[in-house]
């Protein structure tokens, strides 16, 4: 069992990676090409089928509590935000780690591998920034 985080949580932890982010690290690319944001294909899921039923359910229980628990409503609103965003983290971790497992045990990582990878963190972002 995952323990209980708050936006405010993956705020914090976010703003830790963001501290030691080498800038000399940075890529600059132009903002809004289409072959980098993706405008002409259609963006990948984010979660399964199954996530988001279970992520919507949840919602109309928070929404329908409203009424009569206001606070309690924001405070579960603020988990279930949470919850969603690190199902996604784990997701691209999980990604990223496979990548890496088989470059570290010396398998020959096909371009079109790495490309599927890069699409979906592309997609992600993109959607992000339009958010």
């Amino acid at each position: 069992m995952t323990p209980e985080l708050s936006t405010a949580d993956l705020t914090a932890a976010a703003q830790a990676r963001k501290e030691n982010y080498r800038e000399d690290a940075a890529i600059s690319v132009p903002a809004r090409t289409p072959e980098l944001t993706g405008d002409v294909e259609r963006p990948l899921a984010l979660f399964s089928d199954h996530q988001i039923v279970d992520l919507r359910a949840r919602w109309d229980q928070i929404q329908a509590a409203f009424v009569d628990e206001p606070r309690g409503a924001v405070e579960k609103a603020d988990g279930l935000v949470a919850d969603a965003i690190a199902q996604l983290a784990e997701g691209f971790a999980r990604t990223r780690a496979e990548l890496d497992h088989q470059l570290k045990r010396g398998d020959n990582v096909s371009t079109e591998d790495l490309r599927i990878a890069l699409r979906r963190y592309r997609s992600f972002f993109s959607r992000l920034l339009e958010a």
